[in-house]
């Protein structure tokens, strides 16, 4: 019986490191290379992640400095509809009286003079 259980603790001494499915330091080591590879996809999803948050903070320091150029190209739509309206009502007040009327027929009559002439020149 005592070699019996000598042969069990040879056995289970030759063979403790072996479980199923492999031997346990492989398997420590497989979960250890494990472990460094998620490290690695962890450290590169930080690099994606900061590269992405400065992206976006461009994109909104870029959205903000368009706003602001459209913002002061509405300012100056709204200017220049003030000084060509006020240019049409002048326009108006000058065709509604007759002594205006001749005077733009006058002015009219010497553009087109000066354009016919222009042109015959050229």
């Amino acid at each position: 019986m005592n070699s019996r259980r000598d042969f069990r603790s040879h056995r289970a001494a030759l063979f403790d490191g072996i479980e199923e499915g492999g031997i346990r330091g492989s398997a420590y080591s497989s979960r250890e290379i494990h472990e460094h590879e998620n490290d690695q996809a962890v450290d590169n999803l930080h690099e994606r992640v900061s590269i992405l948050k400065r992206l976006t903070g461009d994109i909104h320091d870029e959205v903000e400095n368009h706003n602001r150029m459209l913002d002061r190209m509405g300012n100056d739509m709204d200017t220049s509809r003030g000084f060509l309206s006020g240019t049409v009502d002048k326009f108006k007040m000058v065709f509604e009286t007759k002594s205006s009327r001749r005077m733009a027929t006058m002015v009219a009559s010497f553009v087109a003079a000066f354009l016919l002439l222009y042109y015959l020149t050229r």
